[in-house]
């Protein structure tokens, strides 16, 4: 008797051992299936939220490159860089500080000295509102249609000088140098500042002979500008 219900007892436990072992095997299935459906949801839920930053960039892009590309440039470089410089005599332009003077920057007076043998003192000035340069160079003076040059007196050049208003330059021409009677009789002389000025004058200095004449340096003071042989 004892031994039937033990295996009754044997049997009950069994039943409930399989009872229990299902429930667990059940509720392990719904926990897996839970978590494959959860972790399912969490990663399509990104890259739906990653789509959106690419559209955008494309779009930009998109954008960008229909965007003009040769936009007008300024018109600054079609201004001028540089003033034109003025030439050599210019004579209207006052501003010619530390340039060479052209001949038609002075003003011109000759008168005739006795010193010497006789010569012409040639006597040149800025014009008004000009300051200039004489170079440290031989006047250039001309005589007649032949174009006869006067040679130098002196052994060198002179020192440069900055002509401004008051400022007087001399210098002195002897037109015959020979000792013979003949000469070409002239009444006037042309004066240029150096061989390259392009607007010599033509100054009256009356009656004169002309053989072999000859020209001093410029000077600040008459009396050094007398053309002894």
């Amino acid at each position: 008797m004892f031994g039937h219900r033990n295996r009754n007892r044997r049997s009950a436990l069994l039943a409930s051992a399989a009872l229990v072992g299902g429930a667990l095997l059940m509720t392990a299935c719904q926990d897996t299936d839970g978590s494959v459906d959860s972790g399912a949801a969490q990663s399509s839920s990104p890259s739906a939220g990653a789509g959106s930053p690419s559209a955008s960039a494309s779009a930009s892009e998109d954008a960008a490159s229909d965007a003009p590309t040769d936009a007008p440039t300024s018109g600054a470089s079609d201004e001028p860089t540089a003033s034109p410089s003025a030439g050599n005599g210019s004579g209207s332009n006052g501003s010619r500080v530390g340039q060479v003077c052209g001949a038609n920057d002075l003003s011109w007076s000759t008168r005739s000295e006795s010193q010497a043998g006789g010569y012409i003192l040639v006597m040149a000035k800025a014009k008004s509102g000009i300051t200039c340069v004489l170079p440290a160079a031989l006047p250039t003076v001309a005589f007649g249609s032949d174009g006869t040059e006067a040679g130098p007196v002196e052994q060198a050049v002179g020192k440069q000088i900055t002509l401004s208003k008051g400022t007087v330059a001399y210098a002195g021409v002897n037109p015959k140098t020979t000792n013979t009677d003949g000469g070409k009789e002239l009444d006037s002389i042309i004066v240029a500042v150096g061989n390259e000025d392009p607007n010599p004058v033509s100054l009256k200095v009356g009656t004169i002979t002309v053989d072999k004449p000859v020209v001093t340096n410029w000077h600040t003071a008459p009396k050094d500008a007398v053309p002894f042989n």
